[in-house]
């Protein structure tokens, strides 16, 4: 028997599981819940109307809700009653007041989920599914003819816990990836060795979290970006993706991956609904520093410079630089800054006193070139001529560049 515990635990557990029910004969127990989701401003293209199978009457989302998923499982699912389609009803002023903003805000053409047959027709094949079981995932209370509910599956509760064994049934093969990286690239595979997109939306939805940052320092192929882009397509989450990938095919492939997969890719009856989204591709530069750990002469001034603030602040070096701006805390207005001022960040002044072709000197005769008032100062120079004392008195820390040039 451990510490703390108590029989009566047992029972309110087992409360908890009790509201899960199976009354249609479904594969696993369930309960009822909100088919509605926030967000409905931010998420416009998922409020529209769906219309009832045995009623007729269209269903729009609470105020301020939208569909818990996109419009095109929602058109599966919806599907599972009786023959739907999508149709544009006009009706801005409706889902208008439902975002609660004005209808000239709405976004336009969002298009309704209608019955594709008579009202007669659907009644009786909706009728059929109610009476065998198994009904889909969203369903209507009250013996079809009441409001539209959402099954939660007990096993589906607080995310998916992951296992030791992923059935590829579950997460996809080789041989799967293979055939969606054709179908993206004009039935060919660029790429030898990728990733079922499954896989990854297995990943994501193990995560359980719609806001999550998901780091891939191997991209690939680019397949954790095209599992996040169409994750965030089917819950509106807002999920996000850094990609790493230092082969040659980072943008001829990764990148043009990810830019097909937001667009939409394919054809006809194989065609795949764009994820919409945004990315932002970065080459990487020369190395600042070589592999015996000098500075890289081939490397611009100006971004060693930003390196250095980056390095000492953790902030970005403003786009103007302060060593160009007069009477901004300096001793004397009026006067110019020294050229090797980088700016000031919680009390201390940075200073990268740096010529390419000779050495740089921290002495008296630079101190005198300081015009900014500081709690302290912080040089970089390829020497000091300054003793310890020095250095204190005047509240200066010296850092010696890592380069090696003739002259020193």
């Amino acid at each position: 028997k451990r510490p703390g515990w108590s029989p009566n635990k047992l029972p309110r557990m087992a409360t908890m599981d009790a509201k899960y029910k199976n009354p249609d004969n479904d594969k696993m127990p369930w309960t009822s819940d909100n088919p509605f989701a926030p967000g409905a401003v931010t998420h416009q293209g998922m409020v529209y109307a769906i219309q009832h199978p045995f009623t007729g009457k269209m269903i729009y989302p609470s105020t301020s809700a939208c569909w818990r998923y996109s419009q095109d499982q929602m058109l599966d699912i919806m599907s599972g009653w009786c023959g739907y389609e999508l149709k544009d009803l006009h009706d801005e002023a409706e889902r208008a007041r439902v975002c609660g903003i004005p209808p000239t805000e709405v976004r336009p053409g969002v298009l309704a989920i209608v019955l594709s047959d008579t009202l007669e027709n659907s009644i009786k094949n909706a009728s059929q599914v109610l009476k065998r079981g198994q009904w889909p995932r969203f369903y209507f209370t009250k013996n079809g003819v009441g409001g539209i509910r959402r099954k939660t599956y007990l096993e589906h509760v607080g995310g998916r816990l992951p296992t030791n064994l992923w059935k590829y049934e579950d997460v996809g093969h080789t041989d799967e990836a293979k055939k969606e990286l054709m179908s993206l690239f004009d039935g060919r595979s660029p790429f030898d060795t990728p990733k079922p997109t499954r896989l990854l939306s297995f990943i994501l939805a193990v995560s359980g979290n719609r806001d999550m940052l998901f780091l891939d320092s191997f991209a690939g192929s680019g397949t954790t970006a095209h599992a996040v882009l169409k994750a965030n397509r089917e819950d509106g989450g807002n999920r996000r993706f850094i990609l790493v990938e230092m082969m040659d095919y980072a943008d001829s492939i990764t990148a043009e991956r990810i830019k097909r997969v937001i667009k939409g890719y394919g054809a006809g009856s194989r065609q795949v609904e764009r994820t919409g989204g945004h990315f932002s591709f970065y080459d990487l530069g020369e190395p600042l520093l070589l592999p015996e750990g000098r500075l890289n002469p081939a490397v611009p001034l100006a971004d060693i410079r930003s390196h250095v603030w980056y390095m000492e602040t953790g902030e970005a070096l403003p786009e103007v630089c302060p060593s160009r701006q007069l009477n901004h805390g300096n001793k004397e207005a009026g006067v110019m800054e020294s050229p090797a001022f980088l700016g000031v960040s919680r009390g201390t002044a940075y200073y990268f006193h740096y010529d390419p072709a000779q050495v740089s000197t921290l002495d008296h005769a630079f101190l005198s070139t300081i015009r900014t008032r500081a709690e302290g100062y912080v040089v970089y120079a390829d020497r000091c001529a300054l003793s310890e004392g020095e250095l204190a008195r005047y509240q200066v820390v010296f850092k010696k560049i890592p380069r090696d040039i003739p002259s020193l």
